[in-house]
């Protein structure tokens, strides 16, 4: 073997033990050879999780759940005044309607016993 050949191999193997070193810098978890990109994310996603949480201010399934419990009665009721509400609006609406129709009757009145005077 000669110097060159020796000096090409030293070459092609500093670069693929640079290329495996890189790969698995950091690595803390399994990395998957088949899907190195996806299970590095999860690693990553898998170290970060706890911060992330409180970064983002996210809360876990049993306290939604909890909030859910306490809160859906208020809701509910909240949501039954307001279909109340929406039944009185329609009617006071209908009445509304109702009494301008009146008052648009007796403008008329007016107006023909005012015309009739003269």
């Amino acid at each position: 073997m000669d110097l060159l050949t020796f000096i090409i191999l030293v070459l092609i193997l500093c670069v693929v033990l640079f290329l495996v070193y890189y790969f698995f810098r950091g690595a803390k978890g399994d990395i998957s050879l088949t899907r190195p990109v996806e299970s590095r994310v999860d690693e990553y996603l898998d170290r970060r999780f706890q911060s992330m949480v409180e970064e983002w201010q996210l809360v876990s399934r049993p306290k939604l759940q909890k909030f859910k419990e306490q809160q859906t009665p208020a809701i509910e009721q909240e949501e039954a005044r307001l279909a109340d509400l929406k039944n009185y609006e329609s009617g006071m609406q209908t009445t509304l309607a109702s009494l301008e129709a009146r008052l648009d009757t007796l403008e008329k009145e007016l107006a023909r016993k005012g015309s009739a005077k003269k």
